[in-house]
């Protein structure tokens, strides 16, 4: 069965929209938004326990990033701490991409997205 949710934050253009399908096997998450919503960049992420030890879980991640396109550097952190709270496999694709955008838009998309998880992780 699946489970489908969605999330929203921030306000135009810096409007980001989390989908998430959750599966048996594991969990699909989009996170697209800005003026251009597209694929910059693709991660999936096993967890595994941590080689460190202490019953702690680590992830092993595979990046695909777009040419171009930096939203791997906030995909795979977003991606690994969502497989490391559920402990299932994570697919993330995240596309966000606002006109002229300095680096503090750069840093407030990424405060949205971290909220965006946040918010799903604390779901009831």
């Amino acid at each position: 069965m699946l489970q489908k949710k969605e999330l929203r934050a921030g306000t135009p253009p810096a409007e980001v929209t989390m989908l998430v399908t959750q599966t048996a096997g594991g969990v699909i998450v989009q996170l697209l938004g800005g003026d251009k919503p597209h694929v910059g960049a693709t991660v999936i992420t096993h967890p595994r326990p941590s080689l460190a030890g202490g019953g702690k879980t680590s992830c092993n991640s595979i990046v695909i990033p777009e040419l171009g396109h930096k939203e791997d550097e906030l995909a795979k952190p977003l991606s690994e701490k969502i497989a490391v709270a559920l402990n299932c496999t994570v697919v993330m694709v995240a596309g966000i991409h606002v006109d002229n955008a300095g680096s503090e838009e750069i840093q407030q998309i990424g405060q949205i997205c971290h909220e965006l998880v946040a918010r799903f992780l604390a779901r009831p």
